[in-house]
């Protein structure tokens, strides 16, 4: 899991059936302690976060099955906004 920050959103009017209905986030990896910006990736949302919002990303596993028991195609979710962060 890591801290990121959503950049923007990813339109796409074909895709899987398992991401239809679903809202496609760009985010970007952020490093907390010093707010350096990384690398970017395209996560599924389940929670509703909007861009700008500080969000934690979920990968592999456990983001398959963010919206139900069984497997899906989703690789990385988001799962939480973030409202603070401290870092000593």
């Amino acid at each position: 899991m890591y801290v990121g920050l959503v950049v923007g959103s990813v339109v796409a009017t074909r895709k899987s059936e398992e991401l239809v209905g679903k809202k496609l986030l760009i985010v970007q990896r952020v490093n907390p302690k010093d707010g350096i910006l990384g690398t970017f990736e395209v996560a599924v949302d389940s929670v509703g976060a909007g861009t700008g919002e500080h969000v934690l990303v979920t990968k592999g596993e456990p983001a398959m099955y963010i919206f139900g028991t069984t497997p899906s195609c989703i690789d990385s979710a988001i799962v939480g906004i973030v409202d603070s962060m401290e870092v000593s």
